[in-house]
């Protein structure tokens, strides 16, 4: 067995890192390494046409609807190098989620309607999916859709929908029929966010972002024909849309681009003339997180390995939720430990613009690490909470 990339994968990632250096924007970079959240919307849009441009607008869509032809490893390959780089990440929303739903499921008009504006980043989605009530537990969901003629009249609030203020469309959950088991009466609707009847309010997160919002929808018409599929399907629409990306929920790009910023600003901070990162106790830090972001890794691939695998991966990917998130907590973690008094920097997220304040005391690599920590305190929360990955773990691996 061999566990080295071939010679050819491995042209594959020079040619990607060889891009990102010469086009990814310095200014894009900058603000998305510090956390500016919600992203400016010219920072998505003028990297996402720079990624078009070059044909991997969205690497992970088949060929037919402006993807790639590349194996589960070239992409993994692909996501590896941008975020060596620093390079702003996809819309996930648009690209990765409702992208693939409308795929799938959707009408012929509807993939021509949305499909070109999400890959060309002219236009930009959120999900709509989280309640005051029904977070983990979608079933519990409580907005309402009622079908008047040609339109839906929808009622209800959302929650935690990220990047609300800067989206045009959002792909919502909806009850279409409170009749049935919680399960077969939720459908999937295409919202446009600017339609009557819509409210966003600005939720400031514990870092300071404003990217999580509150969306309040009385009385908003949608027309029928931005359903996607049939009525009902939605539960069925929105595991497909959470299972399509089984190995994402380990935040393992992520966790990899933090350990080793962990480790530079170590070898520049210094302990007694000694850098932190040669003195035992900080060493030792980092020997015990690396390793289990190795087992990490080797985890993913082997997920990567069965790309065209029927296997329930169910249980598997919940398992790299919890690893991976409690990853994102701990390499945040060991920033806070290496930056020592430094952790006390703040950063105006609601200036995207702000040049960051650089000089002896506030060294570049300090800005936005005390932002990233905090809002990783979130991470065993959103996405589906570890307890709940817990269960679905007992449940499906050991019959509980």
């Amino acid at each position: 067995m061999d566990f080295n990339f071939s010679s050819e994968d491995e042209l594959f990632r020079q040619e990607i890192r060889q891009f990102f250096k010469e086009n990814a924007p310095a200014d894009i970079s900058r603000r998305w390494r510090v956390g500016v959240h919600p992203p400016a919307r010219d920072d998505i849009r003028r990297w996402q046409r720079i990624l078009h441009d070059r044909g991997w607008g969205a690497p992970h869509l088949p060929v037919k609807f402006g993807g790639t032809d590349w194996s589960a490893l070239r992409k993994h390959i692909f996501m590896e190098e941008l975020y060596n780089a620093d390079a702003m990440d996809y819309s996930w929303q648009s690209t990765h989620m409702v992208a693939p739903v409308i795929i799938a499921f959707g009408s012929d008009w509807q993939k021509e309607r949305f499909l070109a504006p999400i890959l060309s980043g002219d236009e930009f989605w959120c999900q709509g999916f989280s309640e005051p009530n029904a977070g983990s537990d979608l079933a519990g969901l409580k907005t309402t859709a009622v079908l008047d003629g040609d339109e839906y009249v929808v009622n209800g609030q959302k929650i935690w929908t990220s990047d609300a203020t800067i989206s045009d469309w959002g792909f919502f959950l909806v009850k279409t029929d409170t009749t049935v088991k919680p399960q077969r009466g939720i459908s999937f609707l295409l919202v446009k966010m600017d339609t009557p009847g819509i409210t966003v309010r600005p939720i400031v997160s514990i870092e300071g972002g404003r990217g999580l919002n509150e969306v309040f929808l009385e009385n908003v018409r949608v027309p029928k024909a931005h359903l996607v599929g049939e009525p009902g399907m939605g539960w069925t629409y929105a595991k497909y849309l959470l299972e399509k990306e089984r190995t994402t929920s380990a935040f393992l790009y992520f966790n990899k681009r933090e350990l080793q910023r962990a480790k530079d600003i170590a070898a520049e901070e210094m302990v007694d003339g000694v850098r932190l990162i040669d003195t035992p106790w900080f060493a030792r830090k980092v020997a015990d997180i690396e390793v289990d972001l190795i087992a990490l890794e080797w985890s993913v691939l082997r997920i990567l390995a069965e790309e065209k695998s029927e296997r329930n991966l169910d249980a598997v990917v919940s398992a790299l939720k919890i690893s991976g998130s409690e990853m994102q907590q701990r390499v945040t973690q060991l920033q806070m430990d290496a930056l020592g008094p430094r952790v006390m920097r703040f950063e105006d997220h609601a200036e995207s613009d702000v040049e960051p304040l650089v000089d002896d005391c506030w060294p570049d690599y300090v800005g936005g690490r005390t932002s990233s920590y905090l809002i990783t305190r979130a991470s065993t929360i959103y996405g589906g909470a570890r307890e709940v990955q817990k269960n679905i773990i007992a449940k499906l691996a050991f019959g509980l």
